[in-house]
């Protein structure tokens, strides 16, 4: 007869919640954490042990980053992990990313460069294709709306002017902030990204939207174009 073990049966050493009650959720280990979601494991196997073989599943991105890189499918293809699962651990990872979103929130209203990106970086860094992402600001500089407007190949992304003012236009901005992340993990601006945003601010300043930064969100890291000099 197989035998599943849940997290109940664990010694009392190993038991998760006993620990996390005794000493607090940060002395749980990543696979401690994990295993109070997944709570039953395989045959002849813990959850705690599940948990580790989805911690190691991406050898790209190994540990609990690997999360914010694998869908359901590959969530279901690890031994151990079915649907419902797969759906518990893809929720959190979403949660988890806008946790890291309202944390900055109230940074945001200083619109500096620098909270700009960290409000949006847990949503871009781990995308595996280039995101363009506009927001449309009024005059005291909060946000009316924020939207996609591109999605593009690894490499680059198709930017319209006329679609980006247009929509400017629409929910009445005064200034616009361009907003793309580079899957490679590295903001350093490309020339055509550089070439983009003068673009930008040359159609901009025709119709009397400032652009007032392109900032490029990388893997935990962002370059701010304006601090660069080119806006």
């Amino acid at each position: 007869m197989n035998k599943y073990y849940t997290v109940k049966e664990l010694p009392l050493t190993e038991r998760p919640y006993e620990k996390c009650e005794k000493t607090g959720a940060g002395s749980l280990s990543d696979a401690e954490l994990l295993a109070v979601i997944i709570r039953t494991g395989t045959r002849n196997e813990r959850a705690v042990d599940v948990a580790s073989r989805v911690l190691g599943h991406s050898a790209a991105y190994p540990g609990l980053l690997g999360l914010n890189h694998m869908n359901l499918n590959d969530l279901q293809g690890i031994k151990g992990i079915g649907r419902v699962k797969a759906i518990q651990l893809l929720c959190i990872a979403e949660l988890t990313k806008r946790m890291a979103k309202a944390t900055n929130e109230g940074r945001l209203k200083m619109i500096t460069p620098e909270a700009v990106a960290h409000y949006y970086m847990q949503d871009m860094r781990h995308l595996s294709r280039e995101r363009v992402l506009l927001i449309m600001l009024d005059s005291k500089s909060k946000i009316l709306k924020d939207m996609i407007i591109s999605t593009g190949t690894v490499s680059s992304s198709l930017l319209s002017p006329r679609e980006i003012f247009l929509s400017a236009l629409k929910y009445e901005a005064v200034n616009v902030i361009l907003l793309h992340n580079h899957p490679s993990g590295d903001p350093t601006p490309s020339r055509e990204d550089i070439q983009t945003t003068k673009r930008m601010k040359e159609a901009g300043n025709l119709i009397g939207i400032k652009l007032m930064d392109h900032i490029i969100i990388g893997d935990n890291k962002y370059v701010s174009l304006s601090e660069q000099g080119y806006i």
